[in-house]
């Protein structure tokens, strides 16, 4: 008797599909051998099942219930089908799952079967007609018994097979064939002879450029079978195989690591006269695979690329030179000492890219804890032996689709790469299409330039005196557009007709989603009339197909429903009836009309209706709504649908529906159906919900360009929702100077041929584009094991829909071109995206798709089934057709363009003269109109007077409002700027003036004396005129340093706000320039080097995997880079000139996509179009706050404040002036705690080493803490090993010139000595002898050598100046200064750690000094220690809080109150900035009653009520508004 399967397997999981499948059979029986190795289940179904699914039943019932028995498990099915079935029927549906069990029986059957024509003379015959070849007769009998077998036993059917033969054919392409294979041939034997040679010639060096098939020396032997005689197999050396291990000892060499003998002198690096060479002695051992070494191996031999290099210096003048080496199965760290003269000459050619063979030790290391190579014997350069592919075809393709890193965590390529290798492959063209951005095409121009410079030299040299780029390489400008098709309207052919016309409103159920391959099986319908239902029609329909299994679990409907139900042809005139004189309503119509459409075409009925798609009534009036399916619309309308895909209670849902809409239309005044198709049309919203396609979209020209900008600004401003969509009526609208192609599968029109569309809807979609497009079978072919994509079950049917395009292709005219979808370079780039994909949790990220790059030959085989004229028609002719109707364009313009402020040059003029005129006099001294003249004529002449404008307009705007701004960068360094009021940095040499009769003195001795260092570094002095005291200004600061000494270097004018004053800053802008010409500089968010790491490192131990931090360091490199998100610069505003249109030079999109902000970015990285469009800085910072918060709490004028304070000067030396000695303090030695630019650890012992005497000290200092690689290990040496002073040492970029050009170089060469030197390149070999013949000390040479970075002395000089004044409060105003650091700079202050009295804050610094001092404190903990040291201060200098009284306390403020500082409520821990304002504006409004009425009115929880109360903030509050009698 038989049973359920599940209760005769109840504990056996399967997925969903399998299940359900399974749920519906019965097991027969179950028997097993007697040695218990093989069961057998007989299984009875009345639904077909896939043999797929039953092997997977078998894999699952061994895996899981017998796993650890020998055991085989043989599922034997047998169907009862239903009369919906005969063989014809039953072999469209099951022909796939026999031809995979002949798969399974033979390969030549299968091929025998797969090949041959299947015909039914008769209802009970098949006659299957084979080609005629000696096999397929010797298999006829087994083919025809297997058949037998199925259709018979199996499937129950009484059939007889005959089979017959046909002659093969010949090949229609013979000829092409063997040119092909004559090809081959050649192609092999020029790798052999080229490896020939390259044996020939072993002693070549390595070169750096790729070379195809290049094989090395070694790799030549690793290929013959013989080995060395004195090495056995594996590289590894005869003496270390018994396991010899070695280990590295931190600064010496190992013994025996150089072997006596030759004539090499004692510690020399080579011990081998051959050239190659680079380290050690000569070895000829193979190499064998990094992935090999395994633990302790003794000597080993291995080849590799250099990844990275780094040296560290240890002690006794020796040097260990770290470097990472792959040959691409794995990589290996490779240790090796050198003496610390030697690492130049080794360094030389151990540089990233080299190719090396590396003889050592390998062992484990004792310090990193992985496997390395150490005591090396040798090391040998060797050539590339990675193979590398070319495009060899004499007719080369062009790549119209491919993503490069910018395509959001998806494409892996950079587009620099992508570009190369097509122009290196002889490509004529390469397009860019980044997934709905256009943010590679700069980094792509880039390269492209440098290329046709090359290319133009070239031409130049051969005689052509105007090359034209036009004929040369171009990149091609394109997007994958997230394309939504709102052409479709929501009333299909309306004609005006009243929204209380007569409507039938109509469901059908179906057997899939082709109106052409599928059926329908119910046809459920209402008739409406004045807004009731006044008629139903429901019928089954016979479909003459069996019913799949999905729709049955669907729909419920069996083919037993169906069975005895009219055919289409019987049903279709009775519903055309039923509808006569109505218009069709109905949920998603496009689909339910295109099978009453399609059915009616085949049967000879008009396919002429008016109907309304309800799903598009629901986006335009249900814009909140997420999901506009039938059940999700009824559940917001509250309508009730029961039986859901039962057709006619669908329809009638659907009508109640529709009876809603009807009613919501016209309370907004819409009565017809042409008002709802115009409602729909301009609906953002609706776009916003509808399905998008990709589609490719190429400018054709620099009108095509700014078009397509146009498209992607509106992509990102308006309609982005997950992704970036264009509607197509954008498009038409800016189709000009565009090229449209149909994409990839993920196209509308791939999958309109997936869903089996009309041949109406897919004329429709063809006729949209310029061109189609095919992919490579493999890109696809996930479609086959997808359960979504039900018609795609084989290779053959994915080219039989790439067959298809091509076809559409030539009945519509429309080129068909084969492209790849690139989203990695090569092959083995696959690895990157792989690990990208599963670490955004994507299931099949291990099955990744071929989407390189494809050589012409690779395309040409991928799609050799279209025959040879068509595969090179579409892969070669038609991409270079698309090609040549681009032309070379730029995606930026050239052209700069300042915006225009009228009378800008005279403006500027008559400001700095002005402010010259009140500070020096009517008769200007000679240095300062010389200076004026100088600098106003180099701004004017280049243009630059519009940006100093504007400068000053937003300067003296946030002065005027109470706002000091502090200068950065190098506009410090023009005294127009100082003059304009943009910067308080005078650069003029130090001197003294008189504000009353202009008395001024540049040139004494006495001020001479400070050359290069500051004004307020001079004595104070009295005029000698009038008596007054006088100023004393100037930092001795080149304007050369700002523009060049050509006048012409771009001036960046970046200027400090407050953070308060910041965002107000940036809407002055607005008032400037005018509303819409601003927008934020964009940024890029890319993947991390570290964020990477992490990717890397996941994947693998997700599976189990271990690899070397050297091997992830590897593979993360090619993961770093990939777009992640995109934001915007910190204070940069780019300014549009009026009259020019952005989509010019950038699309622009909100930051990060955000649609709810109203800032507006670049969408290019504001560096790709800094050359047109003028960016200024205006950033936010934290001194300018603070200096105002001083201003309110002293009443004291910040620029009033003295420079030359001896108070404010101790406090750089000790902590006199505080009144404090350092041992109150926990040991600090100076008072610069909490003073900007000075108050770290670093900073301060900067100080105590630099001992500075002057404010100019202060500025150098401020340079070098601010440089990379200025002060530790190269001004701090010098200083302390007395060859410089911090006067004479490099400190600021500055320092360079000035002091070149005293020691007599020439002006323009030590400006460009400056500018490399403190860009981090360093000097030049040809600089060296100048600079050593005009006396330049070596010392100073060794310094401009170590510099990566340095800070302009402008810059410092700003910094200072706003610490000072901080520090002037500190020393002066001390309630003042901690009350404001308290508010603006404490990071991480904590109420209940530091304002509870001295002693408890002495007890928990005590503990937190010891962790930081161990290292072990979190970054938030290490903030909260920082402001403890300032609290420790604080009270050593007898100062106290005062408790928080919860009706004065501010949220974020500190306040000074009788002589103590109250805290915010802020620095209450865990309460939180909102709850603090909340509670500061409830405490306005007077006593609290109770905590009840306190957490009502403050609107905070529980949790904050019990905090407060437990400082004791809320008093005797009690804990509700009631009375109660002992309240009297």
């Amino acid at each position: 008797m038989s049973k359920p399967f599940f209760e005769v397997f109840p504990n056996l999981q399967l997925h969903t599909d399998i299940h359900d499948l399974m749920g519906q059979t019965e097991v027969e029986r179950v028997s097993a051998t007697k040695r218990r190795d093989f069961l057998r289940v007989y299984l009875k179904s009345t639904r077909l099942i896939q043999k797929a699914d039953i092997w997977t039943a078998e894999q699952e019932i061994k895996k899981q219930l017998f796993p650890d028995a020998n055991l085989t498990v043989k599922i034997y099915e047998k169907f009862e089908l239903s009369s919906q079935y005969n063989p014809e029927k039953l072999m469209d549906i099951y022909k796939e799952s026999i031809l995979e069990e002949f798969r399974e029986y033979s390969h030549i059957q299968y091929n025998a079967l797969k090949t041959a024509r299947i015909e039914y003379p008769a209802d009970n015959e098949m006659l299957i007609t084979m080609e005629d070849t000696v096999l397929n007769r010797s298999m006829e009998g087994e083919i025809l018994q297997i058949l037998e077998k199925i259709l018979v036993e199996r499937c129950g059917f009484s059939v007889k097979l005959h089979a017959a033969y046909v002659e093969k054919e010949a090949g229609r392409f013979k000829e092409e064939e063997e040119a092909k294979i004559r090809m081959k041939v050649d192609a092999i034997y020029s790798r052999t002879r080229g490896r020939k040679e390259e044996a020939v010639d072993s002693t070549a060096p390595a070169q750096d450029t790729e070379q195809e098939n290049t094989q090395s020396p070694e790799a030549k032997k690793t290929d013959n079978s013989g080995k060395a005689k004195s090495e056995p197999a594996g590289g590894v050396t005869k003496s270390f195989q018994s396991g010899g291990r070695g280990e590295f000892k931190r600064g010496e060499f190992k013994k025996g690591e150089f072997r006596k003998g030759g004539s090499f002198e004692k510690g020399a690096l080579k011990r081998s006269d051959n050239p190659d060479v680079i380290y050690g002695r000569d070895f000829e051992e193979e190499a064998m695979k990094i992935e090999e070494l395994i633990g302790d191996m003794g000597e080993v031999t291995i080849r590799g690329k250099v990844l990275s290099v780094d040296t560290r210096d240890i002690k006794n003048e020796k040097t260990i030179i770290i470097f990472n080496m792959s040959d691409f199965t794995d990589t290996m760290t490779i240790k090796m000492f050198v003496r610390t003269e030697q690492v130049k000459e080794v360094t030389g050619d151990i540089k990233p890219g080299a190719f090396l063979k590396v003889k050592g030790i390998c062992m484990m290391d004792k310090f990193d804890h992985e496997l390395a190579i150490g005591s090396i014997a040798g090391i040998k350069k060797i050539p590339d032996f990675t193979n590398t592919r070319m495009d060899t075809s004499a007719r080369k393709r062009v790549e119209l689709h491919c993503h490069t890193k910018m395509s959001d965590m998806d494409g892996v390529s950079e587009a620099k790469d992508i570009v190369k290798r097509a122009y290196k492959w002889g490509h004529r063209a390469i397009a860019i299409t980044d997934h709905g951005v256009v943010q590679s095409f700069t980094d792509a121009n880039h390269v492209w330039d440098d290329l046709w410079k090359a290319e133009k030299g070239k031409r130049k040299e051969a005689g052509d005196e105007n090359p034209d780029k036009q004929d040369f390489f171009k990149i091609i400008y394109g997007v994958e557009a997230y394309l939504v098709d709102d052409l479709k309207e929501i009333v299909t052919n309306d004609k005006g007709q009243s929204l209380h016309e007569d409507y039938v409103v109509f469901d059908i159920e179906t057997t899939g989603f082709s109106p052409v391959n599928n059926r329908i099986i119910e046809i459920g319908a209402v008739k409406v009339s004045g807004g009731e239902i006044v008629d139903r029609f429901s019928t089954f329909v016979n479909p003459d197909v069996p019913i799949p299994f999905e729709i049955e679990k669907l729909t419920s409907i069996r083919d037993e429903d169906v069975m005895d139900s009219p055919q289409i042809d019987v049903i279709l005139p009775q519903f055309l009836q039923f509808c006569e004189g109505c218009i069709m309503v109905a949920h998603n119509a496009g689909f339910d009309m295109s099978f009453i459409m399609e059915n009616c075409r085949r049967l000879g009925y008009p396919q002429e209706f008016t109907y309304v798609d309800t799903v598009g009534i629901s986006r335009v009036l249900l814009k909140n709504q997420s999901k506009h399916t039938l059940d999700a619309v009824a559940k917001t309308l509250g309508i009730s649908l029961e039986n859901h895909h039962r057709a006619v209670d669908d329809a009638e849902c659907t009508a109640h529906i529709f009876v809603k809409f009807i009613k919501m239309l016209e309370e907004q005044d819409i009565y017809n159906l042409t008002e709802v198709n115009a409602l729909g049309a301009s609906s953002v919203d609706a776009v916003k919900k509808m399905p998008s396609y990709h589609a490719i979209i190429l400018a054709k020209n620099d009108l095509g360009r700014i078009n397509l900008y146009r498209l992607v600004s509106q992509s990102h401003l308006t309609y982005f929702n997950k992704h970036p969509r264009i509607p197509k009526s954008l498009i038409l609208k800016y189709r000009e100077g565009l090229i449209l192609g149909s994409a990839c599968e993920a196209g509308e029109l791939y999958r309109a041929l997936l869903d089996g569309q009309s041949d109406a809807q897919i004329a429709r979609l063809v006729k949209f584009y310029d061109y189609l497009e095919i992919q490579p079978c493999g890109n696809n072919k996930f479609m086959i094991a997808s359960e979504k994509i039900r018609t795609v079950n084989s290779i053959e049917d994915i080219q039989n829909i790439n067959r298809r395009i091509v076809e559409l292709g030539e009945q519509f005219h429309k080129p068909v071109v084969a492209t790849c979808d690139v989203h990695f370079l090569d092959p083995e780039d696959e690895v990157y995206r792989r690990i990208i994909m599963a670490g955004r949790g994507f299931d099949d990220a291990d099955e990744q798709a071929p989407l390189f790059l494809h050589t012409t030959e690779e395309m040409l085989e991928e799609f050799s089934y279209l025959g040879s004229d068509k595969a090179e028609e579409i892969v070669i002719t038609n991409t270079n057709m698309i090609a040549d109707m681009i032309e070379t364009i730029a995606p930026v313009r050239p052209d700069k363009c300042p915006p225009v402020i009228p009378d800008s040059d005279k403006t500027l003029t008559e400001i700095c003269y002005n402010r010259a005129h009140e500070i020096y006099g009517p008769d200007l001294p000679q240095i300062v109109e010389a200076r004026l003249e100088k600098e106003l004529n180099s701004i004017i002449k280049n243009g630059f007077a519009v940006m100093y404008i504007i400068a000053q307009k937003l300067v003296w705007k946030s002065v005027e409002d109470g706002y000091l701004v502090g200068s950065r960068g190098s506009v410090g360094s023009s005294f127009v700027a100082t003059m304009a009021g943009i910067t308080e940095v005078n650069p003029l040499s130090p001197h003294y003036y008189c504000s009353k009769c202009h008395y001024v003195d540049f040139d004494s001795e006495e001020v001479k004396a400070y050359a290069g260092k500051a004004g307020i570094d001079m004595p104070d002095k009295v005029c000698p005129v009038c008596g007054e005291k006088l100023h004393k200004d100037g930092f001795d600061i080149p304007f050369e340093t700002f523009l060049g000494f050509k006048g012409d270097k771009e001036p960046d004018i970046d200027l400090n706000f407050s953070g308060e004053y910041q965002s107000k800053a940036h809407k002055y802008t607005e008032v400037i320039f005018g509303a819409g010409q601003t927008f934020r500089a964009g940024t890029i968010a890319t993947l991390a080097d570290k964020t990477a790491f992490g990717y890397v490192k996941n994947y693998f131990e997700e599976r189990g995997i271990h690899k070397r931090t050297s091997e992830i360091d590897r593979i993360a490199s090619g993961c770093t880079g990939v777009r992640r998100s995109t934001g915007q610069h910190p204070g940069g505003i780019v300014v549009l000139p009026l009259g020019q249109d952005i989509n010019s030079f950038t699309p622009v999109q909100h930051p990060a996509n955000d649609m709810t902000t109203d800032t507006i970015t670049t969408h290019f990285d504001y560096h790709s179009i800094d050359h047109n469009l003028l960016k200024l800085d205006i950033l936010g910072h934290l001194d300018p706050t603070m200096i105002r918060m001083l201003q309110d709490l002293t009443g004291l004028d910040p620029t009033e404040i003295p420079l030359d304070s001896p108070e404010v000067m101790s406090l750089f030396k000790d902590t006199s002036a505080l009144g404090i000695t350092p041992d109150m303090i926990g040991g600090t030695k100076l008072g610069a705690l909490g003073i900007p630019e000075f108050g770290t650890d670093f900073a301060m012992q900067m100080l105590i080493d630099a001992k500075p005497q002057h404010f100019s000290d202060l500025v150098r200092i401020a340079g070098l803490a601010h440089g990379t690689d200025v002060w530790l290990g190269n001004a701090q040496t010098l200083i302390a090993e007395g060859k410089a002073t911090i006067s004479t040492a490099i400190c600021t970029r500055d320092d360079i010139m000035t002091y070149l050009i005293s020691m007599g170089l020439d002006k323009e060469l030590s400006f460009t000595i400056m500018e490399s030197v403190r860009k981090g390149k360093g000097l030049k070999d040809e600089w060296l002898p100048i600079m050593k013949e005009a006396g330049v000390p070596d010392w100073y040479i060794w310094s401009c050598k170590k510099i990566k970075y340095m800070f302009p002395k402008a810059h410092a000089a700003a910094y200072v100046m706003m610490a000072w004044r901080v520090a002037y409060c500190k020393v002066f105003y001390p309630l003042a200064y901690y009350c404001a650091f308290f508010s603006i700079r404490a990071d991480a202050f904590s109420y209940n750690l530091m304002c509870m009295g001295r002693d408890k804050l002495e007890y928990y610094i005590k503990d937190y000094k010891e962790r930081h001092n161990a290292k072990t404190l979190s970054p938030t903990e290490e903030a909260t220690y920082a402001d403890m040291r300032i609290v420790q201060e604080f009270y050593a200098r007898g100062f106290e809080f005062m408790p928080i009284d919860i009706f004065r306390a501010k949220a974020r403020s500190f306040q000074v109150i009788d002589g103590k500082i109250m805290p915010s409520l802020k620095a209450i821990d865990g309460l939180g900035e909102v709850a603090a304002e909340s509670i500061e504006i409830a405490a306005r409004d007077g006593a609290f009653l109770s905590k009840e009425d306190f957490k009502t009115r403050a609107k905070v929880g529980d949790s904050a009520v019990s905090l407060l109360d437990s400082f004791g903030i809320l008093g005797s509050l009690p804990d509700t508004n009631q009375l109660s009698l002992f309240d009297f």
